[in-house]
């Protein structure tokens, strides 16, 4: 139980690292336009010059810790996000901005995929499910935190500080790499792999409808998560015209009902089976997020609703980012390395493309948000349906893995 504890800690603040990088600077967003001369929709161009490295480099990280275990290539990625951060509180113009936040989403995303690698090495099914969940309870822990603190950072130091605040957090997850993470992917594990069967084995996923669907289950989660993310920060601060710290309040709520709910996957993945759980939950985030839009459309612009049922949303959402991760996983253990970064592409270019359309029809009000998300809803209670649903022929049931 001690080490259970222990690999949820050191995994969950591997992981946040990246999400701090996200949150902590969302509060400063028009801070940086004013300060860069940027308007809006560019400034948001850093976020999905974020997104998209850590979606693309995900294919690189992947086979690398197949081939070279899992501490090494997560020693590189830390050395990277340093760089990046210092980068960013360096750059003198936004394009510099933007190029500086690639780079650090290149070295980020080996905290963020890695971590679900290791998670598949050691455990599977209900007891994957519920270190993942503990796992996201830790690194969830900065949507909660972050915003509050770079909000504080930003009106008190100015937002170049949240860069450096980031940099040192780079610092810390390669400490942690270098001291507290053990190695679970043993030498001989890792004789047949090479860069020639991790492509193999990324077109034999990419031909399994499976672990595509239940990929995509997830990945349209996420970008309903990326698509608030984007636009929230604009939103709350510029539209509704609240504080930095009271945007960041709301915020953490929302990042905490996801937590919370995550923390039921593991109990009602035994009782009920990881299928059924995220069949249901997909299908009951659709129907809010639908609701929400036809509200936002039809209803005018409320906060208080806006907020409540992003909240229960958002709780739902808790019941199925983790539980696709293990869906997807669980029979991969031999490639986990590789089918991890297979599925965080798909989800990261996804929650990218979502970004740039949040960006690109920003009009200052929640429409285009709001409707970004709710497309995910209604986009991830499908694939549920296709993939997990009773005519599925599937139930939830993994599929043999490719050889490795």
């Amino acid at each position: 139980m001690a080490s259970f504890a222990r690999n949820a800690i050191v995994l969950g603040l591997l992981s946040a690292v990246g999400p701090f990088a996200i949150d902590m600077y969302l509060p400063a967003l028009p801070e940086i336009g004013a300060d860069l001369n940027a308007e809006p929709g560019v400034v948001q161009l850093s976020v999905l010059a974020f997104f998209a490295a850590v979606g693309l480099c995900q294919m690189i990280y992947g086979p690398l810790s197949d081939m070279f275990g899992r501490r090494r290539p997560l020693f590189v990625g830390m050395i990277l996000y340093t760089i990046g951060g210092i980068g960013c509180a360096l750059a003198p113009t936004i394009e510099m901005l933007i190029a500086m936040r690639f780079l650090q989403g290149v070295g980020a995303c080996a905290g963020m995929s890695i971590p679900r690698a290791v998670v598949r090495d050691l455990h599977t099914g209900p007891d994957a499910a519920r270190l993942m969940s503990l796992v996201m309870l830790v690194f969830s822990v900065s949507p909660m935190l972050a915003p509050m603190f770079g909000s504080v950072i930003s009106e008190f130091v100015g937002w170049r500080a949240v860069f450096w605040v980031l940099a040192g957090l780079g610092i810390l997850g390669l400490t942690l790499a270098v001291t507290s993470l053990k190695e679970t992917r043993p030498p001989e594990a890792r004789i047949a792999s090479s860069w020639g069967s991790a492509y193999g084995n990324y077109g034999r996923l990419l031909l399994d409808r499976y672990f595509l669907g239940v990929s995509f289950i997830g990945g349209f989660g996420m970008a309903a998560f990326f698509s608030y993310l984007t636009g929230a920060s604009f939103l709350f601060i510029d539209h509704f015209g609240l504080s930095a710290i009271e945007f960041s309040i709301i915020f953490a709520s929302n990042a905490f009902a996801f937590i919370g709910t995550a923390q039921l996957n593991g109990y009602l993945g035994r009782r009920f089976g990881l299928a059924r759980v995220v069949l249901a939950a997909a299908t009951a985030f659709a129907a809010f997020t639908m609701v929400l839009l036809a509200l936002t459309f039809v209803g005018g612009e409320n906060l208080f609703v806006l907020w409540f049922m992003l909240l229960i949303s958002f709780g739902c959402l808790g019941l199925v980012v983790p539980s696709t991760l293990v869906l997807a996983l669980d029979d991969y253990g031999k490639i986990a390395g590789t089918a991890a970064s297979l599925l965080g592409t798909l989800q990261m270019l996804l929650g990218a493309g979502f970004t740039a359309l949040v960006s690109l029809f920003a009009d200052g009000s929640p429409r285009p948000m709001v409707a970004a998300i709710a497309v995910c809803g209604a986009m991830a209670a499908t694939l549920a349906w296709v993939t997990l649903g009773p005519r599925s022929g599937r139930g939830g049931k993994p599929i043999p893995a490719p050889a490795e």
